[in-house]
């Protein structure tokens, strides 16, 4: 599993840089400072969790426990949740799409997941000798 979660977290790594350029150089004549500053958020959280996710794969290894997998997949999750709805609800106000401005009801659910993977890490480092096999 931590294989995965390495490889996750490049691409998000990657993801993160190339959208945060485009929000720095192409965005502005497109959307309205305030879209700017919603984008930038979801491509700092992004980046947040993807280094995030590197560490629980570094730390998988050590504490193979179900939790810190969770943590994983809850940083996962939380990057297509959060990061996601900010990207879409930009897109949105980028092209005046009418119908899907409620989409930012979505960004406190990923806001969760965020907060239940650091959770899931802090008790699964706690959990040493009870291992899952990496």
């Amino acid at each position: 599993m931590h294989k995965g979660f390495l490889r996750t977290a490049a691409i998000l790594g990657l993801l993160a840089v190339a959208l945060g350029a485009f929000g720095a150089h192409g965005l502005q004549q497109i959307v309205p400072a305030d879209a700017i500053k919603t984008f930038e958020t979801g491509v700092r959280y992004q980046f947040y969790h993807a280094l995030a996710l590197l560490a629980v794969a570094i730390i998988f290894e050590k504490f193979p426990v179900a939790l810190i997998r969770y943590a994983g997949i809850c940083f996962i999750a939380g990057v297509i949740l959060f990061s996601g709805s900010l990207y879409a609800l930009t897109a949105v106000l980028a092209t005046d799409d009418v119908g899907l401005q409620k989409l930012g009801i979505i960004t406190p659910f990923g806001g969760l997941f965020f907060i239940a993977g650091w959770i899931c890490l802090f008790l699964g480092i706690g959990k040493r000798g009870h291992g899952l096999k990496p």
